[in-house]
């Protein structure tokens, strides 16, 4: 299953333009509220490197090293403050989000939206007031649904082999919840549910959030921010990015009149490049942006996402350890994101039913050894599956 991110925000942050420079996706990009109406979905990539070069082995799947594995990317309308309650374009946008793994929550760190997305001078809007108020949104989004069924569970609760937890898990079945993240909401109240205060539940449930659906912020349209805006946004563990700079490149590269790869944190203009003045000048300031911030961000908050909040590894499946092909001889064909802790019997699965069902055991082709069916996969791992076919 692919691993999906929702871009979410307040309208006219850049939303649509990170969309657009992590995908090449062709969507509407305008500076005026709710551009977007419907959802985009589209595919970006995660970077890693891939362990062609380090095994001197011919593999035509990257690009000079560098691997990259699709991941699933929602671009979700401008969200303004009480969403939730159905203003702006209401709630049918939070819903989109239930969509998403985790949520990249872009915020316009220049100033220059208010906290509606009207555009006014930059500098003029605190960006770091933009940050809570997603959080928000969601917390009092799945207190509105739990609260629907609040006064049933709570009857049911006093049935002595009711399970109030399982039954929340029930409730929001179609957010991707676990009885891991209930349990984790309850464990931070420290509260029993069952005589919970509204306080304490709307309390739960934005730990429930948080469990759930994790949020990295990204601090876009960080190349036109006063400085001051930027320091402060330190704080908050935020990703700078241009989108638009990442987007520059792209098309740039795309017409070969430079070279880059997203995530690189520079590139090279081809000799023969035919930038006008002012064009070259722009690519300049970008490339004093990633010299700053290491990139422009974009990749960066990509992979920061699915590795670090999702906690997720590659892994390369192979059938032949020795030549690192498979049964057509192509060389590391597949690259696959697992969570970490995974097994090589969890890997089988991924591959395929069937041979998560006649698994037998597995080989680390790199250490061409067996390894048992609960060892641990690591970042990087080559790995053969034995299996019967059932």
């Amino acid at each position: 299953m692919m691993i999906t991110l929702a871009i979410a925000g307040k309208p006219n942050c850049g939303k649509s333009t990170f969309f657009k420079a992590a995908t090449l996706a062709h969507v509407e990009i305008a500076n005026y509220p709710f551009t977007t109406i419907d959802a985009n979905h589209g595919v970006a990539y995660v970077r890693a490197t891939c362990p062609c070069r380090e095994l001197e082995v011919a593999c035509p799947h990257c690009r000079n090293g560098v691997r990259f594995i699709p991941i699933g990317l929602i671009d979700v309308a401008g969200l303004v403050p009480e969403a939730h309650k159905g203003r702006g374009l209401g709630n049918q946008f939070l819903d989109n989000l239930r969509q998403a793994d985790a949520i990249l929550h872009v915020v316009d760190a220049s100033g220059g939206t208010d906290a509606e997305g009207n555009p006014v001078d930059v500098g003029s809007h605190n960006p770091e007031g933009d940050i809570a108020f997603l959080r928000y949104e969601m917390t009092m989004w799945v207190y509105g649904i739990l609260g629907k069924h609040w006064p049933k569970l709570q009857r049911q609760a006093q049935q002595r082999d009711f399970s109030l937890l399982l039954a929340i898990v029930d409730v929001f079945a179609g957010l991707g919840v676990t009885l891991e993240d209930v349990k984790a909401a309850e464990a931070a109240i420290d509260t029993d549910l069952r005589q919970a205060s509204e306080e304490a539940l709307i309390t739960f449930c934005g730990h429930l959030v948080a469990a759930s659906k994790p949020m990295e912020i990204v601090a876009n349209k960080a190349d036109l921010a006063p400085a001051e805006f930027l320091e402060n946004l330190k704080q908050y563990g935020v990703i700078f990015s241009s989108a638009a700079g990442e987007l520059a490149l792209r098309m740039a590269a795309e017409g070969k009149y430079l070279h880059y790869l997203p995530g690189d944190t520079e590139f090279t203009i081809n000799s023969d490049a035919p930038f006008t003045a002012a064009q070259r000048a722009g690519i300049m300031k970008i490339a004093d942006f990633m010299k700053q911030f290491g990139g422009t961000g974009v990749q960066q908050a990509l992979d920061r996402a699915v590795f670090d909040l999702l906690d997720m590894i590659v892994v390369y499946p192979v059938e032949d350890e020795h030549k690192l092909t498979d049964g057509q001889g192509r060389v590391l064909p597949d690259a696959f994101l697992m969570k970490r802790g995974s097994t090589p019997h969890d890997l089988a699965y991924q591959v395929h039913t069937d041979i998560g069902d006649g698994f037998l055991y597995a080989i680390d082709a790199r250490k061409n050894m067996r390894i048992k069916e609960t060892h641990e996969l690591q970042h990087g791992d080559i790995i053969k599956i034995v299996s019967v076919r059932k």
